[in-house]
């Protein structure tokens, strides 16, 4: 088991993302009795990098993500993005989860174009502006391949068309940084391995952060330039692997000697943290 690292992704380029030292307890009573749902996170991530977080069930990979929108503030420790320290809800990030969670009863146009609705700066202006925001959202639609569907509703559209809809409502108002939990889990392998390809070129094109929470570490290898593998509750960083793979990746990388290598290394790392939690519950 490789040993926690401290200021972890700095090397080369401007931080975008850093933690310094940041604890998490749920509550007051939590916090009295020292139980942390994350501990002694210490992490920097440069400018436009693309990290995936991996590790058991319950380690804390869903919380890290509420720490980095600043839908939770941290009990200990300090978070800065972008150059500014979180202290509330971040209007620079944009997030997908594994459930699409698209309106029923709007069309999937209207579904990416939700977030400049409520939004700020974008709210104030919408109404004004709708025309402009509309052929946005058109244009990202047809990069995901879902051109044709705009005016469809989601119960017309598969599940991965539905999570490519998903996945524009997250980047429409252009944000720094995208926020991945576990977006590609309920679909199929065919489907999954196409949206890693979408995603895929719209960060190669677009260079906002990503940060994607993942089981697959197929996944996390093909898409990351570094991933971080977390400890059993409470989570903290156990291990940062630096993915060395050329860029632009195409599937057929996925095969090669030093891709599964990589991802036997990540399983194995897994491997010890789960005999590790086992150790010590009994």
């Amino acid at each position: 088991m490789s040993e926690p690292q401290k200021d972890v992704g700095a090397a080369g380029g401007d931080v975008f993302i850093r933690f310094s030292d940041v604890w998490l307890a749920y509550n007051d009573e939590l916090l009295r009795e020292g139980q942390f749902a994350v501990e002694a996170i210490d992490l920097q991530v440069r400018l436009g990098e693309f990290i995936a977080i991996v590790g058991p069930s319950g380690c804390g990979k869903s919380t890290f993500m509420k720490l980095a929108t600043g839908l939770k503030p941290p009990s200990r420790g300090r978070i800065v993005i972008d150059g500014q320290p979180v202290a509330g809800p971040l209007k620079i990030s944009g997030m997908a989860f594994q459930a699409p969670s698209l309106l029923p009863w709007r069309t999937t146009v209207d579904n990416v174009l939700l977030p400049l609705e409520i939004v700020e700066p974008y709210r104030g202006q919408f109404k004004q502006k709708r025309r402009e925001y509309e052929q946005r959202a058109r244009a990202l639609l047809a990069k995901v391949g879902l051109a044709g569907y705009e005016d469809k509703f989601p119960w017309q559209l598969s599940g991965g068309m539905q999570q490519r809809a998903s996945i524009c409502r997250a980047l429409i108002h252009e944000p720094k940084m995208l926020l991945l939990d576990e977006p590609f889990g309920a679909l199929d392998a065919f489907t999954r391995e196409e949206l890693w390809c979408i995603l895929r070129d719209l960060w190669t094109e677009q260079r906002f952060n990503v940060i994607l929470v993942t089981h697959d570490l197929r996944e996390s290898v093909f898409l990351a330039d570094t991933v971080y593998v977390m400890s059993r509750s409470p989570g903290r960083f156990v291990v940062k692997r630096d993915i060395a793979l050329p860029r632009p990746r195409d599937l057929e990388i996925t095969y090669t000697r030093e891709f599964t290598d990589t991802v036997h290394e990540l399983r194995g790392h897994i491997g010890a943290v789960r005999r590790q939690g086992a150790e010590v519950a009994q």
